[in-house]
């Protein structure tokens, strides 16, 4: 079984590209920090080549910069290409799933959906009506015994 799940951050903005086909294909390297610190206290971060193909490279492209938090699901893939009469060894993941865990508006300081709550629609306190019972239609009342619950 070849799985892989990331959590990390863009270390630089997406490339988009297209293939002779019209296939979008996006790649961007990921910044993953390892669980551990080294010799001298510091956390050290794994920098892992990401690909990204069809819509979601151009969603990945549109919508993620340098820094962005990411979390991806997919799989490695190796290969290996020739330059200059030298083997290269390349290592990928090919994303199949990017989950975006931030938003535009939270990197740069501005105001993130954790910073709006429902008092910040209103211009004054909201009262609620609790004199009118909301259970009234729902006829009699139902005796249970402690006998019938099942904890």
């Amino acid at each position: 079984m070849n799985k892989v799940f990331l959590i990390g951050r863009l270390t630089r903005d997406p490339e988009l590209r297209y293939t002779s086909d019209n296939t979008a294909t996006a790649r961007f390297s990921l910044a993953v920090d390892r669980n551990y610190s080294n010799q001298n206290g510091e956390r050290e971060a794994d920098f892992i080549n990401i690909v990204v193909f069809g819509k979601q490279a151009e969603n990945v492209q549109k919508y993620l910069t340098k820094g962005s938090q990411v979390a991806i699901d997919g799989r490695i893939q190796t290969g290996s290409y020739e330059k200059d009469g030298v083997r290269r060894y390349t290592t990928d993941v090919i994303a199949q799933s990017v989950q975006f865990l931030d938003t535009r508006s939270s990197r740069e300081g501005g105001v993130s959906n954790d910073d709006i709550t429902p008092s910040s629609f209103s211009d004054g306190p909201s009262t609620t009506d609790v004199k009118n019972d909301p259970f009234a239609d729902f006829g009699s009342s139902i005796e249970i015994n402690d006998d019938e619950l099942p904890f």
